[in-house]
């Protein structure tokens, strides 16, 4: 896989402006991080899988994993713009012409945010197929009555990807069908009264949220694709999600494994280094070889979706791995520093508690031990 050096080099610089006080001064007063997203976007990295034809960088997917790996690696935190890079994907692979050029070139200026993605419910959790928005048509637009539940971003996005059934689940021609994608303008629902937001304060400064909508009403020409058709919409852009996680999480693992490797080399006890000490050399040694070996997983799924291949199993195992070797690393840096690494000035605890998020988001490794199951050793599907 191409390696970016120079989109690496330039994003290590831009993340120098930003060092880890910048980091614990947000994490402390749980605010979004908006002058690190303005500076990604003015240089056009939010950009980067836009095609050129709309104001994009037209990037393959490894170059925008180089990017959030960086990010990561640098010690600052891509979770609060990744989902710009993927989420417009929806409205590239099944938007109109219209639609695409109505919005991407102002999604790849900034001028426009569209990080919200609303599919989450509270009853359903990761069974999407059981959700219970609904969108109902009426004349020209939609009606949207319901919840959506750790949509993040969406106090700091003006565009939403909405999933919404459209068909009872009881009249649907299929357990997949009945469910449809909408493109939200949230300034206008939040002025109208019919959308409201609900932060969720959690043990990172994630800015996640809860939504609502009240009879909140869509332009029927803010429907992508085909109506009915959502589910496998949206499926379609996972693989590409997962792997950008993933790749996150292996900077995540790099930043820890740097820290940890150059305190145990600085650190002097009893007259010598603590690194020379095979107990604390050796979790740090295997947290690196964890990493590689997620890391050329993710390489390995990222070439597959690149070459147009299903790369479902390697995007679900890679993000699994990764978020794994990515919480050793953690654990190998904390062990490593002792008290010091519970200090916040080391910045070493932010980083822990926002790498322990993607055992969890947006799949859940035991979701993903099913899929595996189900879909790669042919075992029997799992309830």
């Amino acid at each position: 896989m191409h390696d970016y050096t120079a989109i690496r080099e330039e994003v290590a610089k831009l993340c120098a402006a930003f060092p880890g006080p910048y980091w614990q001064a947000k994490d402390r007063a749980r605010e979004y991080p908006s002058e690190f997203v303005a500076a990604l976007g003015e240089a056009g990295y939010l950009a980067a899988l836009i095609p050129e034809d709309y104001g994009g960088a037209g990037l393959p997917l490894s170059a925008a994993a180089a990017i959030l790996e960086e990010i990561q690696r640098q010690g600052c935190n891509g979770g609060a713009v990744h989902a710009q890079m993927y989420v417009m994907g929806t409205v590239l692979r099944h938007g109109s012409e219209e639609q695409k050029a109505r919005y991407l070139p102002r999604v790849a200026t900034g001028e426009l945010r569209l990080q919200a993605f609303g599919v989450t419910e509270p009853t359903s959790g990761t069974d999407t197929l059981s959700l219970k928005t609904t969108a109902k048509r009426d004349g020209d637009h939609y009606v949207v009555n319901g919840q959506k539940l750790w949509t993040s971003r969406a106090e700091h996005s003006d565009l939403m990807i909405l999933l919404a059934r459209t068909t009872p689940r009881e009249e649907a021609a299929s357990r997949t069908d009945g469910l449809s994608v909408f493109l939200v303008d949230m300034k206008e629902a939040l002025a109208a009264g019919t959308l409201s937001i609900r932060p969720i304060d959690t043990m990172m400064n994630h800015a996640t949220t809860e939504v609502f909508f009240d009879n909140m009403r869509i332009p029927a020409a803010n429907l992508i694709g085909e109506e009915g058709k959502g589910f496998r919409y949206i499926l379609s852009g996972m693989n590409a999600e997962r792997l950008l996680i993933a790749a996150e999480c292996i900077g995540d693992a790099k930043w820890f494994i740097e820290k940890a490797s150059s305190y145990a080399k600085e650190r002097v006890l009893f007259g010598r280094p603590i690194g020379q000490n095979q107990g604390v050399q050796f979790p740090i040694a295997r947290a690196y070889a964890q990493m590689r070996a997620a890391e050329l997983l993710v390489h390995d799924g990222i070439a597959r979706y690149e070459a147009g291949e299903n790369a479902g199993a390697e995007a679900n195992m890679a993000k699994m791995l990764a978020a794994e070797a990515s919480w050793a690393a953690g654990e190998a840096c904390i062990q490593t520093h002792g008290g010091f690494g519970f200090a916040a000035e080391y910045d070493i605890e932010r980083k822990f508690r926002e790498t322990r998020l993607y055992q969890v988001a947006p799949i859940s490794t035991n979701m993903i031990l099913s899929y595996v199951a189900e879909h790669v050793l042919g075992m029997p599907r799992s309830y």
